[in-house]
């Protein structure tokens, strides 16, 4: 099974870009963060056509998640519990059914948090918070689980060209990262790292000064994995060229391939 994560910026302006990636790549689920529009508005018509099943939580202009799957979703929850007041549309979750049992996937847009000394940065650590209140619960289901997604957390300072720079950017805050190791000491293996250690993985590079010429990137795009789906972990990859296409998004897919069928 292969499992993709990807911070499209807009499916209306990537559309063309998610038809060439799904054709190249061919994952049996892929989760989408920063749709930018409602679901009504989410080109499901097109989707459908390339073979997935669609489940939306949109949002008109800001934020927005999705999970396109071969196979029909299940159990589907729409927004993280914890805070029946909060109307930001950056969790969605469901069930896949296999041959070997199912599989528990979320689509998650963590808050960014900047400005560090405002609300933002407060509603941030609080989601964080919230998000690892609902894991805890999810991983005492003993699934395969995997939490995919644009964290807007730069783990370790290897996971960014240029630390420096982020030093008072709410991504490498001590407190977002501290969240973040808070949420795999859980018991959840971040993909990427469980496979390489290599220097220079980055899946976000910005738009400015020639950012991904230079890889001048950081890592923010995340797939944790359950230890249920750690055990079945083959391999995990960053699409880096799709940063190099026509208008692309700032963010580029990250992938995992597990043994399940």
């Amino acid at each position: 099974m292969r499992i993709a994560t990807w911070n499209v910026n807009s499916i209306k302006q990537r559309l063309d870009h998610l038809v060439t990636f799904v054709k190249s790549a061919d994952p049996d689920i892929l989760c989408l963060q920063e749709l930018k529009c409602v679901d009504e508005a989410f080109p499901r018509a097109e989707v459908e056509a390339l073979g997935y099943k669609v489940e939306t939580h949109g949002q008109k202009a800001y934020n927005g998640v999705a999970i396109l799957s071969k196979s029909p979703l299940e159990d589907v929850r729409r927004g993280l519990p914890g805070d029946e007041t909060d109307e930001q549309a950056r969790y969605l979750e469901g069930v896949v059914s296999t041959s070997q049992g199912v599989v528990r996937v979320a689509s998650i847009y963590l808050p960014n948090g900047n400005p560090i000394a405002t609300p933002k940065f407060d509603y941030k650590l609080a989601w964080m918070d919230r998000l690892k209140a609902h894991a805890r619960g999810l991983l005492a289901l003993e699934e395969p689980l995997v939490l995919c997604g644009d964290y807007n957390v730069i783990p370790e300072p290897e996971d960014a060209a240029d630390p420096a720079a982020w030093r008072n950017d709410a991504l490498f805050q001590p407190e977002s990262r501290a969240k973040f190791r808070e949420l795999l000491n859980l018991g959840f293996g971040d993909a990427v790292r469980s496979c390489s250690d290599q220097p220079g993985l980055y899946s976000f590079w910005d738009y400015q000064a020639g950012a991904f010429q230079r890889n001048n990137g950081i890592r923010i795009d995340h797939l944790l994995l359950s230890p249920q789906a750690q055990d079945r972990l083959r391999t995990s990859s960053i699409r880096r060229e799709v940063r190099g296409w026509d208008k692309p998004s700032d963010h580029v897919p990250v992938m995992v391939d597990l043994d399940i069928e």
